[in-house]
């Protein structure tokens, strides 16, 4: 559902596990609430700052243009 979510938990080497963790869930709701996007506030919060980035791009249904070199 969030494929710009999903490219900076990559770009990070974050497992699912690994960010449950830091939002206080089990992996299990983690890939659930990515799948269908029912995110609290505060959790969005926390992955802003873990991401260091903007709402409107990590939660963006659409991914983001590759950046040439």
């Amino acid at each position: 559902m969030f494929p710009n979510l999903e490219a900076e938990q990559a770009r990070k080497g974050h497992i699912n596990a690994q960010v449950a963790e830091k939002l206080n869930m089990s992996r299990r709701l983690y890939e659930i609430k990515k799948k269908n996007g029912t995110f609290k506030f505060n959790e969005i919060q926390k992955l802003l700052e873990m991401y260091d980035c903007n709402f409107e791009y990590l939660f963006s249904s659409e991914p983001a243009p590759a950046q040439s070199a």
